[in-house]
């Protein structure tokens, strides 16, 4: 089957937060893609709605074995039914399992530069953010981001950290890592007596010929320290639906996470969020391998682009996420100017790495999970915001 993502599906005027923007502005700013989602899970979701009743809702089996399955076939890791628990979303359970599987005051450590909103989890819970940056090491020739891991036992050894949160893959910078970097992060942690929480929801868009590894399927020490996040929520776009999931292996974890889920009241269906997620995982492979081909294809243009006509900007490579590390400091030592300039000069709306944290600085973030000729214009406009800047400054 052959799928269309050259096709622009006109977002405005159906309050959508990404396309909120001015006429005539280009938002490339938050997560989520510029894609009508799978025909499958349309379908599934046409049949649910043509149902005409939309009381409470349940899980089915069926939710269970789409989870299990999929990630059985697509990544070679077992999952448990028992280890399985819904929510509405990823950042929902990032906030639980802040606020209930630590104390206030109690800090927790991030890699950053890092999701943004791992910050407002851990902020507005009182607690407070541990900051250890990856280093951007230029070792091999192409820039790639490594773990200290000297700074990440220092900030593991403050006993005020109970809790570290791990994207995997990572956003915004696109890393895949690899078993021996988990192995490392998890044996720190047990050292340390630090819970892991993985955020794994952008796990499946890699390049193609790419896969993750599952933070839990290391190891036994990994398997038993983490609750680990799941969606198909970013890889499907689907992210208005409130559909998600945390697995929990380590029977004591999981019922404080169970438990976490359930007193914030995160942890119940909507009547769309099983039939999505079942569909998605059931149904939805062969569209998620064309997607991927398509945004790898998208990456590589800007990769081109920006060496041909942009030489001021830096893309930083990576192999997962449809999220665009830029590099802006040969151009200026303030990319939140930068981005406001750019939006108000040109209409295109990055968001700038500070929001991202330590490390941050001197880098945007672009999405490029849209129709070849949106990219395009994109880039078009990216040129034009910088020949401007270099023009005034």
């Amino acid at each position: 089957m052959t799928f269309d993502f050259d096709t622009p599906v006109d977002r405005r005027g159906t309050n959508s937060l990404k396309w909120d923007v001015g006429e005539g502005e280009l938002p490339m700013w938050v997560a989520d893609m510029d894609f009508a989602a799978a025909p499958a899970i349309r379908e599934a979701l046409g049949r649910r709605l043509d149902h005409g009743v939309f009381g409470y809702s349940v899980l089915p089996d069926a939710w269970y074995d789409a989870y299990i399955g999929w990630w059985k076939s697509r990544h070679g890791f077992t999952l448990e039914k028992d280890w399985l628990i819904f929510t509405t979303g990823v950042v929902p359970a990032v906030s639980s399992a802040v606020r209930k599987l630590t104390t206030p005051a109690e800090k927790v450590l991030l890699l950053t530069p890092t999701y943004n909103i791992f910050y407002n989890s851990i902020l507005n819970n009182g607690r407070v953010p541990v900051e250890v940056p990856l280093v951007l090491s230029r070792a091999g020739g192409e820039p790639r981001y490594e773990i200290d891991y000297d700074a990440l036992e220092e900030g593991l050894a403050d006993k005020q950290v109970s809790m570290m949160i791990f994207c995997n893959p990572h956003n915004p910078v696109g890393r895949l890592w690899n078993a021996e970097e988990i192995a490392m992060v998890g044996a720190l942690c047990e050292k340390h007596g630090v819970t892991v929480l993985s955020d794994e929801i952008h796990c499946d868009i890699t390049e193609p010929d790419e896969g993750y590894i599952p933070f839990a399927s290391v190891n036994e020490v990994c398997r038993r320290i983490s609750v680990t996040c799941l969606a198909p929520t970013k890889a499907f776009n689907l992210a208005g639906l409130q559909t998600a999931a945390v697995f929990v292996p380590e029977p004591f974890l999981r019922h404080k996470m169970w438990r976490a889920l359930n007193t914030d009241e995160v942890a119940e269906p909507n009547a769309f969020a099983a039939d999505a997620a079942v569909a998605a995982f059931t149904e939805g492979a062969e569209w998620l391998d064309a997607m991927r081909s398509y945004v790898s294809e998208n990456r590589k243009v800007v990769a081109r682009f920006i060496e041909d006509e942009i030489p001021s900007l830096e893309y930083i490579p990576s192999k997962a996420t449809y999220l665009l590390w830029i590099s802006v400091s040969r151009l200026t030592d303030s990319a939140d100017a930068f981005t406001e300039y750019l939006r108000r000069t040109t209409g295109l709306y990055l968001l700038p790495g500070s929001e991202y944290g330590l490390g941050g600085e001197g880098f945007v973030r672009m999405n490029i999970a849209c129709p070849r000729a949106m990219l395009e214009d994109g880039l078009k406009r990216l040129k034009a915001g910088v020949e401007k800047w270099l023009n005034e400054h």
